[in-house]
């Protein structure tokens, strides 16, 4: 094998040649670092060759992309003038080309995770590398933490580098105490070029960027590399293209063939369409101009329904860094984008990280086997949500790879499937016979647009050309699902797709609810919805795989119809039957049902007749509170005078309605109905509040009812601002002090014969000795049969008018 000085004095000078004597002075120092260089500059190809001669044992290069990593190992190997599988190979799902004498060995980053977990101490590796991880993948979060605690736990000699293009690589510097090694400038300038004007309202995006790339080969020689969101925009901007040039595909679902097509040099000018697959260490031959149509693809993850969705959103800056920097690596380039300048500027600085956003059932898994129950003991550069973390853990517990948070027998049988954990869960139950279901969920749908049934996707697997499914695509299934069928083992269940889909999904079995409307209801508590003309819409029963992730109401994009009994004979530990008592809104009553469920899915409904009366009174007491307290005239008095009195209870409707279960709820023995509240007396429930003494207090100081001179108790008033009576003049003749309700005077309506009021008074005394005089003269005039005496002080009360004649 060559030496690192030999085998530099035959390669093209790459800036990042400048900085190698620093990186390979800090790993011997310190043994890690994090190394910032632009696209172009080389670090994928040439740090790792490096630090051949600095690195006792193997190196290994985390790379995001199975085209990267495979381009990555052959360039490598090409620079020693070895095959790949010598000193440099590489290794991913379904693939790999290492021997005895691999130095470096390339792995994609399900296979880094299998490696610490299965040997926390790494034996036989001298150093990892972590390369674009400013991509900020799931897995490469991840891997990051376990090797760096593995590092800090077993294995202090281990080297680590964290490489990245667009990072802002301060934070992960900090994170591991490392240099931060700096490589700048391009190796060629690029010019950026704008739009003059934002797109037009109503412009076709696919229009417009198939008009920028063609404006693009008339301007400029060389190849173009144009960035697109994903397959479909792809294609549909290859039809529109008309250009002297090759059009190449290229994205990640391609045959390898394809893709190496896509990258290869030499022959006529070609227009490369590629996703964001294009954007990390791979260098396209010839391309000297990019087409940036400002779009990304990501998965969004949304805990509340457990569905992933895919949505279009802006590029960040540093994703269209990124991608500028793609027409500067062999020569001067040019990079034109389909935005303005002016907004260039409101793009967010960095993409989300994928821990941010994704499914985190597997970090999860990897979590409990690594032992760590606390995740935020862990380094990670961002750390996993909480919710969403709790979430996955749920659905592991489901799914019986968890049990109290730590990781079954099952579950570490499952992290070692290169599959979801559901379709692991699935092939570990259903056995090999659940391959080609789970080969085929773990892609991209072949057959978009012709309905939801899966039924159809598993016959066009096996005739590709019936359903005009690409051979190639096809083939890659296939492929894979040879592989799974061999790490399911040998047992079979015997199981249909439908079943073997419920075992992956049971948080999705979906039921149709009543109406002419394609609805289900999830047994996750989600709604799901089918266009009317699809095959599906009327099944009932349904096992839910794919949806559009709208987290009111999801479209279904596949499925599969499922028997009752073959529901059961799969899911039948998760039904269960529960006592169901409680409130109807609708029906304003108390409904008492028996139902068995799978999850909020109700399979069978039966009337509850001797459901507990302690049971029936608390969905009643829902209905109250629901319905209010609406308190008659004497309860609303009651309330008065307690709210008067003060330091008894707090009278406010929310207040009462968050007690009523103390006090409220040993009254409502045999209610059912909104009907029974409205003739439910509330009086004696609201006095049985106070104890004896209490109520005592309350008669003193509050009093319902003030008596007269004449013996007669009269309600006091409590409805208006001040407490008050309403009596006749005559009835107080002989009172000489004034009656008081929580200390302050009570408010008297003097009323005539008549009994309309002639005065209102809260001083009594006064009004006798004052305007009384003027009161009893107009009084004489109209009433002279009824007394009207000089000193009302001192005469006797009375009702009665004088006897005629007296």
């Amino acid at each position: 094998m060559s030496s690192p000085a030999s085998y530099g004095k035959n390669m093209t000078p790459l800036p990042i040649d400048d900085v190698l004597p620093e990186l390979r002075e800090a790993i011997g120092a310190q043994g890690r670092a994090v190394l910032q260089a632009p696209p172009g500059a080389g670090k994928t190809t040439r740090v790792p060759l490096a630090l051949l001669d600095r690195i006792a044992g193997r190196i290994v290069m985390l790379e995001p992309r199975r085209l990267a990593a495979r381009a990555a190992a052959e360039r490598m190997a090409e620079t020693l003038g070895e095959p790949v599988g010598r000193t440099v190979g590489y290794r991913m799902r379904g693939d790999a080309r290492v021997s005895a004498a691999t130095r470096i060995e390339v792995v994609t980053e399900g296979l880094l995770i299998r490696m610490v977990q299965a040997d926390p101490g790494l034996d036989g590796i001298g150093c990892v590398i972590f390369d674009e991880f400013h991509e900020r993948g799931l897995d490469a979060d991840l891997a990051l933490a376990l090797v760096w605690e593995a590092r800090q736990a077993l294995r202090p000699d281990l080297a680590v580098i964290v490489m990245s293009a667009t990072l802002d690589a301060q934070p992960v510097a900090a994170m591991l105490d490392a240099p931060l090694i700096t490589s700048t400038g391009r190796m060629f300038p690029v010019e950026e070029r704008w739009l003059d004007r934002p797109l037009p309202e109503g412009r076709r995006w696919d229009a417009a960027m198939a008009a920028l790339i063609a404006r693009a080969v008339d301007e400029t020689d060389g190849g173009v590399l144009a960035f697109l969101p994903g397959e479909g925009e792809i294609r549909r901007v290859a039809r529109l293209l008309d250009v002297a040039a090759a059009v190449r595909p290229l994205f990640g679902a391609m045959p390898f063939a394809d893709q190496r097509a896509a990258i290869a040099g030499g022959g006529a000018r070609k227009v490369v369409l590629a996703t964001a697959i294009a954007e990390t260490a791979l260098t396209i031959e010839d391309v000297r101009v990019v087409v940036d149509g400002g779009l990304a693809r990501r998965a969004r993850f949304d805990p509340g329904s457990g569905m992933t969705r895919l949505v279009t959103e802006r590029v960040s800056r540093a994703e269209a860094a990124q991608r500028t920097g793609r027409a500067g690596r062999v020569a001067p380039g040019v990079c034109y984008r389909l935005w303005t300048r002016g907004q260039d500027g409101a793009l967010p600085a960095y993409p989300p990280a994928g821990i941010e956003t994704a499914d985190l059932a597997g970090l999860a898994l990897e979590l409990a086997i690594w032992g760590a129950n606390d995740a935020a003991a862990l380094p990670f550069l961002t750390p996993p949500p909480e919710s969403a973390l709790a979430g996955a853990r749920a659905l592991l517990e489901d799914l019986g790879a968890l049990a109290d948070g730590h990781a079954t027998a099952a579950g570490r049988a499952m992290a070692a499937m290169p599959v979801h954990p559901r379709l692991a869960h699935m092939l570990r139950v259903a056995g090999p016979d659940a391959a080609d279901l789970a080969a085929l969920l773990s892609e991209r749908d072949i057959l978009r647009d012709r309905g939801a049934d899966l039924t159809l996707r598993l016959r066009a697997l096996r005739d590709p050309g019936a359903f005009g499914v690409p051979s190639g695509v096809a083939k890659r299934i296939r492929t894979d699902a040879a592989r799974l069928r061999r790490l399911a083992g040998k047992a079979r269940a015997g199981l249909d797709p439908a079943q073997m889909a419920a075992l992956a999904y049971p948080d999705r079995v979906a039921l149709r609810r009543a109406g002419d409307a394609p609805r289900w209801l999830l047994s996750g508590g989600k709604e799901a919805v089918m266009d009317a003309t699809d095959p599906l819409s009327s099944a009932r029963l349904l096992v839910v795989t794919d949806t559009d992730g709208d987290p009111r109401a999801a479209r279904i994009r596949a499925a599969l119809p499922i028997a009752e009994g073959a529901l059961r004979t799969v899911l039948g530990g998760h039904i269960d039957w529960h006592d169901v008592c409680e409130w109807s809104r609708r029906d304003g009553r108390v409904i008492a049902r028996r139902q068995e469920r799978l999850g909020s899915i109700v399979l069978d409904d039966r009337a509850w007749a001797d459901a507990p009366a302690d049971a029936v009174a608390r969905a009643m007491l829902i209905g109250v509170r629901e319905l209010g307290l609406a308190p008659d005239p004497a309860a609303r008095r009651f309330l008065a005078r307690v709210a008067l009195a003060g330091n008894l209870f707090d009278t406010t409707e929310a207040a009462l309605l968050d007690s009523a279960v103390d006090w409220l709820l040993p009254w409502l023995d045999g209610m059912r109905s909104a009907g029974d509240w409205k003739r439910f007396d509330l009086l004696p429930a609201l006095r049985a509040r106070l104890d004896h003494a209490q109520m005592q207090r309350l008669d003193r100081e509050v009093p319902g009812h003030i008596e007269t001179p004449l013996g007669r108790r009269i309600a006091v008033d409590y409805d208006g601002d001040a407490p008050q009576i309403a009596v006749r003049v005559q009835e107080m003749f002989g009172m000489t002090t004034h009656p008081q309700v929580a200390g302050r005077p009570l408010r008297i309506v003097l009323l005539s014969p008549g009994s309309k009021p002639v005065q209102v008074t809260m001083d009594l005394p006064g009004f006798w000795t004052g305007s009384y005089a003027d009161v009893r003269r107009d009084m004489r005039a109209r009433y002279p049969r009824h007394p009207w005496p000089d000193d009302p002080t001192q005469a006797e009360p009375t009702l009665r008018a004088k006897r005629r004649g007296t």
